[in-house]
């Protein structure tokens, strides 16, 4: 990117962002962009914002649109995130699951899943309980989303560089559900990876994927506008089987539908039931 982002152009990509994907940006945020879309314009030998938005926006450059929404979208996450919601899953939740006399069944929605650190802990926890209490939750489906082509890539392979292992996996766990590979990396284990199904979905558009008992949406929802997330919370309240949970992000709350969700305290931790 040779010049500089001006402040028409950046307003411009603001619209065109919150549009595609429902990220809004904050104010200032030119280096981000710059540094996330540098590469992206040089291959494309674009020298401003302004010509990109351009390219973008023509006909059969669709193709580049989803490079750019994966360029804006793309975070690291950790295993085990902010730790409350895999403790409040392993003390709580799949233990009232477990006990229900027809739940031998479980469904969990894992939104905005990245590179599949958090489904796949998800995934750790339930096969953990399942050799507690041996019988219980025979059959566990996860479905993770997100809008990028490129973390679903990674998070389907299921192998991970050291260095990804290290961020909130313990060695015992790394141990039990992970085996090393040729290349020094390590492939989680079968009986994890193929509890988890991975699927493109931007959360702005029509959910096709079925109901659940619980749905995690956390730390996504703060990138949206006050009247998307409301939206978007809404129609994740319609995925949920009656009884459901939804789990949000540490710093996330409804702020609002008490006529859908019913707030539960955990000590520590919150978590909300379908109503």
């Amino acid at each position: 990117m040779k010049a500089e982002i001006t402040p028409q152009e950046y307003e411009a990509f603001k619209t065109f962002l919150q549009d595609a994907c429902g990220i809004l940006l904050g104010d200032n945020k030119q280096y981000l962009v710059k540094s996330r879309l540098r590469r992206i314009m040089e291959e494309n030998k674009l020298s401003t914002l302004g010509d990109l938005l351009e390219r973008v926006k023509r006909t059969g450059r669709s193709s580049l649109k989803e490079v750019v929404i994966d360029a804006m979208t793309t975070n690291e996450t950790l295993w085990f995130r902010d730790n409350h919601p895999f403790r409040i899953l392993q003390e709580k939740l799949l233990p009232e699951f477990g006990d229900r006399k027809s739940a031998q069944s479980l469904r969990i929605w894992s939104a905005a899943c990245s590179t599949g650190q958090e489904p796949y802990s998800v995934a750790m926890i339930i096969e953990e309980f399942r050799r507690q209490r041996p019988g219980r939750l025979r059959d566990v489906k996860i479905t993770a989303t997100d809008i990028s082509k490129s973390v679903l890539e990674v998070a389907r392979r299921g192998e991970y560089e050291m260095i990804a292992i290290g961020r909130g996996l313990s060695p015992e766990r790394q141990k039990q559900f992970f085996t090393p590979a040729m290349n020094g990396s390590w492939q989680i284990r079968p009986q994890i990876k193929n509890m988890v199904e991975f699927r493109e979905l931007n959360l702005l558009e029509r959910y096709m994927l079925g109901k659940f008992d619980i749905v995690m949406c956390r730390n996504v929802l703060i990138y949206f506008s006050a009247e998307l997330k409301k939206d978007i919370l809404t129609r994740i309240h319609a995925t949920l089987n009656p009884g459901g949970y939804l789990i949000l992000g540490a710093s996330e709350s409804l702020n609002g539908l008490p006529h859908l969700y019913e707030m539960v305290q955990c000590h520590p931790g919150i978590i909300y039931r379908k109503k």
